[in-house]
């Protein structure tokens, strides 16, 4: 992997820890999205996102979650991509001093439609940590019997009446510790974050594949509910003909 951007650093391999570091005393929740897209814009190859990736890729997705405080993603996603309880790699266990071992996934769920047994929710082997409980975040409006079942398996965060109010459970994540917080996704609650003016910066893989057919792009929401915003460019690095952007979002 090699540095293209910005010029003159020469350190081979590039220190990702270093680049990919959250703003230094944080005093505020800070959403960070990582997702990866093909060079013609598709999000997904078959409907998932694993057949755009590379070792690059997977690197930078390794240091990007040892470096979060708690990994949000909506519960389709979860479920498509069989998400399971995070891991960080021994090389980048450094970069958790202080924290527990492997952030905690905190799953978007208005409906609360979750598999109980599933690897997120599971207290047996290969589930999640006792200090890196699976957060769950829904509304209000969720039946109350599936938040009280969700609830012995994971964390609840009700946030929001009808329908999850993003803002609010960004708000309790950071209330909770967890300020440095890494949306993997999906597109629409991408979409949900940017529209609610959440998103503070944008890590993105372009992959070197034409995917062609009809996958949507790595950021969806409704005719006029996303706003443009205009984005700076922190970096950019290589592996091969992956390249890796850091964008932040202009206030």
């Amino acid at each position: 992997m090699r540095q293209l951007l910005p010029p003159g650093r020469d350190v081979q391999p590039p220190d990702l820890a270093a680049l990919y570091a959250y703003p230094a005393g944080l005093d505020r929740a800070w959403v960070r999205a990582n997702m990866i897209e093909s060079a013609d814009g598709a999000a997904a190859v078959d409907g998932l996102s694993g057949g755009l990736s590379g070792p690059g890729d997977r690197a930078v997705f390794g240091v990007l979650r040892a470096l979060a405080d708690v990994i949000l993603v909506g519960a389709g996603t979860a479920r498509e991509e069989k998400y399971q309880a995070a891991r960080v790699r021994p090389e980048w266990a450094r970069l958790r001093a202080g924290r527990p071992a492997a952030p905690p996934i905190a799953v978007l769920s208005g409906r609360l439609g979750l598999d109980l047994a599933g690897p997120l929710l599971s207290s047996g082997s290969g589930g999640p940590a006792p200090d890196a409980r699976t957060i769950v975040i829904t509304s209000a409006a969720a039946d109350p019997d599936l938040r009280t079942a969700v609830a012995a398996h994971a964390d609840v965060i009700v946030a929001g009446e009808q329908q999850v109010d993003l803002a609010a459970a960004v708000g309790e994540l950071a209330q909770r510790g967890h300020r440095r917080i890494l949306a993997e996704g999906g597109p629409r609650l991408l979409g949900q974050l940017a529209a609610a003016g959440l998103l503070d910066e944008l890590c993105v893989t372009v992959s070197p594949v034409l995917a062609g057919g009809p996958a949507g792009r790595i950021l969806h929401g409704a005719p006029g509910e996303v706003s443009p915003a205009g984005l700076d460019l922190a970096h950019v690095l290589a592996d091969g003909s992956f390249l890796f952007c850091r964008y932040l979002v202009r206030r």
